[in-house]
């Protein structure tokens, strides 16, 4: 069977003892290589062997031979398998005596384009393993291997350090993106209240739904982190609930930023519109004040092209500069009225 499956390595005492792919692909795919659904299971068997030593599997889109490989290999439960390969499944955390499931979004700020690309991981982990699936993310999971260098402490605790290590990087990223989308909603700020007429509705209206799909990533995390650090979960050693708390608060500031963010999106999408209606309103009344001055001059040719004989002025040289005059008066006497009022 050829598989595709990124093998990060094997915990042993606290430590990376080995990779489970060779040099010249360190922390990779492994494409089109035959050999390493053997490598994996012997790798598995190996770590069964040792006390709190783990090998850690990472999937990207997995194929169902691949997901099923994985899941026969370490007897994940059908139904968690199938939410692991569902990319829109909700964000969830189930426990029993000896593994856990987590889901969870993923959230990266395409800076090309300013949108809000939303991927999936989910975390399975047991005694001895610990396997991560994402969907709709972009780069590799090398960096978790970094963050672990800075918390390799944890690793006494087994393959709930990965949960950590990816959870607490998925949130850090949350914040970087709310961060992202407060910078633009400055950007439209500042545009909102120029004195340069413009219309920002649409770019409002598109900020809200990229906060929204922020609100949705971020809102069931909340109750995720507390019941991974609240002390009610017996399964969560005591020494690690203080790192999952640092999780929780820091998904509570990402709360925060992201309800400060709808409010203000609301107010500004307020304040565009009403600004809008006062320009079609200028508009209306500049428009309104031309017509009715060029309806002085227009009434007055329409009377005199009647071809009445009677009237006296037709027979005087005065006639055609006096009628002229009238008209420019009174379009002048009105125009300095329009201005001085505002209308023009």
């Amino acid at each position: 069977m050829r598989i595709m499956i990124q093998v990060m390595g094997v915990f042993t005492d606290g430590q990376l003892a080995q990779t489970g792919s060779d040099e010249s692909h360190p922390f990779g795919h492994i494409p089109g290589d035959p050999d390493l659904a053997d490598r994996i299971q012997l790798l598995a068997k190996e770590v069964s062997a040792v006390d709190k030593a783990f090998i850690w599997i990472a999937l990207f889109e997995p194929t169902k031979p691949e997901m099923s490989f994985v899941a026969d290999l370490f007897e994940l439960p059908r139904l968690q398998v199938d939410d692991a390969m569902n990319h829109r499944q909700r964000a969830k955390v189930e426990f029993d005596s000896t593994k856990a499931f987590v889901v969870f979004k993923l959230l990266e700020y395409v800076e090309s384009t300013s949108d809000i690309e939303t991927g999936q991981m989910s975390v399975f982990i047991g005694p001895g393993y610990a396997v991560t699936v994402r969907h709709r993310s972009s780069g590799n999971m090398g960096w978790v291997l970094d963050r672990i260098d800075h918390t390799h402490d944890l690793l006494e605790f087994g393959p709930v350090t990965i949960l950590h290590s990816v959870l607490d990087n998925a949130v850090d990223e949350y914040l970087g993106v709310i961060d992202e989308v407060t910078a633009d909603i400055a950007g439209i700020e500042e545009s909102v209240f120029s004195p340069i007429r413009t219309d920002n509705t649409e770019k409002i209206y598109e900020l809200k739904r990229e906060n929204l799909e922020i609100r949705r990533a971020i809102s069931p995390m909340v109750q995720i982190a507390g019941n991974l650090a609240g002390s009610q979960n017996p399964r969560m050693p005591a020494e690690l609930r203080p790192y999952f708390s640092d999780i929780s608060d820091h998904l509570l500031r990402a709360g925060d930023g992201v309800e400060n963010n709808d409010s203000l999106l609301l107010t500004m999408l307020m304040a565009s519109t009403a600004r809008t209606d006062l320009q079609q309103n200028e508009d209306m009344r500049r428009i309104s004040a031309w017509v009715a001055i060029a309806a002085v001059p227009t009434m007055i040719a329409g009377i005199y092209g009647m071809n009445f004989d009677t009237m006296p002025e037709l027979h005087e040289a005065w006639g055609y500069p006096a009628i002229l005059l009238v008209m420019l008066g009174v379009c002048s006497f009105m125009y300095s009225k329009f201005k001085k009022s505002g209308w023009l």
